[in-house]
This record gives C-alpha cells, structure tokens and sequence, in this order.
C-alpha cells in the first residue's frame, strides 16, 4: 500500500470512516475533539471494534496540517517498521487497532518532537478505560514504549480479560540503538500472535 500522504489515500479513508466496524470509535474520537483536542482518526482499515490487539504507542509525531490517521501507512520511520514488525508477526491488520496513550496533537504546528509532559501523559491514559469499553473483542495489548509501559495497571484493572505485552517503541532512533530492539519488538509480537490464536 502507498504511503497515507496522498489525498486519493486520504479521501479513501475519509469515505469509510462511517463503517459499522468504525463509526462508534469514530463517535467517541469526536468527544475527544470536542474537548478542544486535534485528535487523528482511527484508520478504518483496520480491525475497529472488532479488532482483537490493541497495539497502544505514544502520541501523534508532528505532520502536516491535513486530515491525519493513526495508521501503519503513515509517512513516517515509525509506522514503517511498525508494518513491517505486524507483517513478520503474522498479524493480520483487521485483528488490530493502532492508537496512541496520549491520543491528541501535542506539537504545535511546524515544531520538532518533543516529549510529553506529565500532565499530558496522565490526561491521555485517563481516556483508555472508555476505548477499552468501545472493544469487547480485544484479547491483547500491545503497549510500545515508556509512556505506553505506564498504562500496564490501568489496562490490567479495566479489563483482566486481556493480555498486556509491553514492547520498545518502534521509532527509527529507538531501534536503531541496538539488535536487542528488534529482537524484543519481534518477540513481543510473536507472543501476541500466539496469544490470539490460542
């Protein structure tokens, strides 16, 4: 699949974001933005309500001022090795959904990365009960990175039915630190894939 930064991608997108299997993440995205936050929308090419992984990473990166997904296909380092990690799995991408602990834009337009403050942190994992709601199909999650580990007890107190995997964030810095990166990142989806077929 191209890279989601091409508006026929973009407008494909659009178009099915009224989807059964999407439309009701999409409903509760929109309380988020009525919160006065620039939230994403969840790719409806993925699994949505009956996805079985929820693969939790960290907050939107900076991008263009466009309609924005939270997707594998994204032009970016980070959602180019998350794909390719997914495929070496074997995970299929409608048993997934993508989303992100601190679920809103933190940047300000233009402006480079940067990490996530406290009180940032906190007011996204307050979200994650209510998306846990919105999946009664989820059997795993996946949580990538520092800030996604931080939601381990949450997830575990809202819903003791699912399997919590932690893994190092899929980032082009991050795993280029060391071979150990990918390893842990393909042992971590390895196990979620077992876990979904048991």
């Amino acid at each position: 699949m191209a890279w989601l930064d091409d508006p026929a991608l973009i407008a494909e997108r659009r178009a099915a974001l009224g989807a059964p299997h999407i439309a009701p993440l999409e409903i509760w995205r929109e309380g988020l933005v009525g919160a006065g936050h620039t939230v994403p929308h969840f790719d409806p090419f993925d699994g949505g309500i009956d996805a079985r992984l929820l693969l939790l990473l960290e907050t939107p990166g900076p991008g263009p001022d466009r309609t924005r997904f939270v997707s594998r296909d994204n032009p970016s380092g980070t959602a180019r090795n998350l794909r390719r990690y997914l495929d070496v799995a074997g995970i299929a991408r409608r048993a997934t959904v993508p989303w992100n602990c601190v679920p809103w834009i933190v940047h300000a337009p233009g402006a480079r990365n940067r990490a996530l403050r406290r009180t940032e942190i906190a007011e996204g994992l307050a979200t994650l009960p209510d998306l846990l709601a919105k999946l009664p199909g989820v059997r795993v999650c996946i949580l990538a990175g520092r800030v996604a580990a931080g939601a381990e007890a949450l997830i575990e107190e809202a819903r003791p039915d699912v399997s919590v995997i932690t893994m190092p964030h899929p980032s082009p810095a991050n795993v280029c630190t060391s071979p150990d990166v990918s390893q842990r990142i393909e042992s971590a989806l390895l196990a979620a894939r077992n876990a979904l077929i048991k």
